[in-house]
């Protein structure tokens, strides 16, 4: 098979449910044979949306644009809170959902909007003592996590269906949707939980400009090249 070695650039790529984004990096290193592939900011495996893949020489640009602004939408489940903060985690307590709205909901995420020290989740790639915190998590140790400076520029709900509720959010790299989700179900004394996520922005590349992964992988070498976007473009 020709190798596209040279491929300076990047791909923007719908990451499905299921697959980590080290797992999307790897199987276009391998399906295209190009020897240095990275991508720009991390999703869990649940997680879908938008992966921005550098290629070549754009790997150089990784953390550039790891720190651009992020949007996404998902939903939340009241009523469980879990130990990952998500649905993947074990459910550690359970609650009645009080009354809840829309405008309840958004009138309690006006809490969270603006600059926020957030503390990472035990089930988390952050490392304590050069060790990834989600490895001591398996070994059923809780330690103290140092706050994270974040900012969110919008956390809005759209719809509620006990118990589970719609929303979108704006903000800075580094955000933990999940503690979001966990921090808002703490403040409604019911706890809560992420059920599902998708990311719609990273910076000023869109999900609707990106191919899906399996559309991406059936392409012949010639129709991948079209896809990737130039080196110069992707850090003007």
């Amino acid at each position: 098979m020709q190798a596209f070695e040279s491929l300076d650039g990047g791909l923007l790529v719908d990451k499905p449910s299921g697959m980590t984004s080290h797992d999307v990096v790897d199987v276009i290193r391998r399906r295209f044979k190009i020897k240095k592939v990275g991508h720009c900011g991390t999703l869990d495996p649940a997680a879908t949306g938008l992966l921005v893949i550098v290629l070549g020489k754009a790997t150089r640009l990784s953390e550039k644009l790891m720190g651009d602004d992020k949007v996404y939408e998902g939903q939340i489940k009241f009523g469980e809170a879990t130990s990952s903060y998500d649905a993947d985690g074990e459910v550690l307590a359970v609650a009645p959902v009080p009354p809840l709205t829309v405008d309840v909901l958004n009138q309690a995420a006006e809490a969270f909007v603006g600059d926020l020290l957030q503390v990472p989740p035990m089930v988390s790639a952050v490392k304590q003592g050069g060790i990834p915190l989600y490895k001591m998590a398996r070994k059923g140790m809780e330690v103290e996590r140092k706050p994270r400076l974040i900012h969110i520029y919008q956390y809005r709900f759209s719809s509620y269906s006990e118990p589970f509720a719609g929303f979108r959010v704006a903000c800075t790299k580094g955000t933990y949707i999940r503690s979001l989700a966990h921090d808002l179900g703490q403040k409604l004394g019911c706890g809560a939980h992420l059920s599902s996520l998708r990311r719609l922005a990273c910076g000023r590349f869109d999900i609707v400009d990106a191919t899906s992964l399996d559309a991406l992988l059936q392409m012949p070498l010639s129709e991948l090249e079209k896809r990737v976007i130039p080196f110069l473009k992707l850090a003007p």
